[in-house]
């Protein structure tokens, strides 16, 4: 049975918005080729008019006419909805979960029926928060059934908004620490440059500007030129110069065992989950 849409999505909170937005900034799919479900008239409403797609209150609906099936649900949500589209779904779709902390096999127990037992392709994906911005970091696993063409349409669908990357369902609580739980970190510690430049007459405004520019030129520079860190930090590390007055400071007050720390524990805390 041919599908009429190309993306199905079920929920569409922030995370869902914001991959609908960049589905649609990048031409993957166009607005005739999405289908939202959301629990209230209200809510679909609102996101009729927004992005002028077919929205819809019924799960099973947009489970039954979309080439690939993106859940972006509550966790204690998640059961809810396997159990309304389990007998709408067939074999052929790609099932995308971003409901967080759930497993693989939590999304194939969930929609198990006699008709697509054990033939579900399922992706499991958590991209972070700067999704919101197009600049999502998403880590992506696959079952057995996803195959390389499949995985390359997903692929396709989430560095829409940033980039994407698939990793092994062992490596996604350590995801969490890295890029899920990091950008908490990055901007308590951007708060805190801003503070010292407060504290020596810089207006706030004018702290966080050259701050947050800063930190992603910095970044950039990072991700694109390919260079070690510490070959970056080196070419701004002036023999007795202000940056190693500074480098040294931080390493006196432990920067990095604090970071490493902090993301430890993240990272514990996603086990724990």
């Amino acid at each position: 049975m041919i599908k009429k849409y190309k993306l199905g999505f079920i929920g569409c909170g922030n995370m869902g918005r914001a991959i609908v937005q960049g589905v649609l900034a990048s031409d993957i799919a166009s607005r005739e080729e999405i289908a939202i479900s959301v629990k209230t008239d209200e809510s679909a409403g609102k996101l009729k008019e927004e992005f002028c797609c077919a929205v819809t209150t019924d799960n099973a609906e947009v489970a039954k006419d979309a080439e690939m099936i993106l859940l972006a649900v509550k966790p204690y949500q998640m059961a809810g909805v396997l159990s309304e589209i389990r007998e709408s779904i067939s074999a052929d779709q790609i099932i995308i979960s971003v409901i967080a902390g759930k497993s693989i096999q939590s999304i194939e127990e969930g929609l198990m029926s006699m008709e697509v037992a054990g033939k579900l392709k399922v992706v499991r994906a958590m991209p972070n928060t700067p999704a919101k911005v197009g600049e999502a970091m998403s880590a992506l696993c696959i079952n057995a059934r996803v195959s390389d063409t499949d995985a390359d349409r997903v692929l396709r669908v989430f560095s829409s908004f940033g980039r994407a990357q698939i990793v092994g369902e062992d490596m996604m609580d350590v995801v969490t620490g890295v890029a899920g739980s990091s950008p908490a970190f990055i901007y308590m510690l951007m708060e805190a440059m801003a503070d010292a430049a407060v504290k020596h007459g810089m207006p706030r405004d004018a702290a966080y500007l050259f701050v947050s520019q800063s930190v992603l030129g910095a970044a950039k520079m990072l991700r694109d030129s390919g260079l070690h860190p510490g070959e970056l930090k080196d070419a701004v590390t002036s023999p007795g110069g202000t940056t190693i007055a500074g480098v040294c400071a931080l390493e006196k007050a432990g920067l990095r065992d604090a970071m490493i720390s902090g993301i430890d524990a993240a990272i514990e805390a996603a086990r724990k989950l």
